[in-house]
């Protein structure tokens, strides 16, 4: 979306179209790997609502890794979808109320699955 969505219709109609990877989609164990404008974060679910997040904000404080919440994605003002961990073009807000610069890239790196291993 290039210009800003002030409207709550334009915000739905945008929600629609996003690239997305939903908290539900995820399982313990896996990894999103998230580049935006300024930073890049590992994100690895841990399947209790909690993740263990490395990089960007983390990393510049020292205190990576942190064991956070994710509220969820932003489109720059107070609308959240708390259902999506990260969106392409959007926001991502840790629980500690740190919020990412635009989001640019997002990677899923599935855990290994326990019939792999055998």
């Amino acid at each position: 979306m290039s210009a800003v969505a002030y409207t709550l219709e334009a915000l739905a109609e945008h929600a629609r179209s996003l690239e997305e990877v939903r908290k539900a989609d995820l399982r313990c164990g896996d990894r999103v790997v998230v580049t935006t404008r300024n930073s890049r974060y590992t994100i690895w679910a841990l399947g209790d609502g909690n993740y263990w997040v490395w990089g960007g904000w983390f990393d510049r404080r020292g205190v990576s890794p942190c064991r956070v919440t994710i509220n969820g994605c932003t489109w720059g003002g107070s609308a959240i979808k708390h259902d999506v961990l990260v969106a392409r073009g959007l926001f991502l807000e840790f629980g500690n109320r740190v919020l990412t610069t635009r989001v640019q890239n997002v990677r899923v790196i599935p855990a290994k699955s326990e019939n792999a291993l055998n």
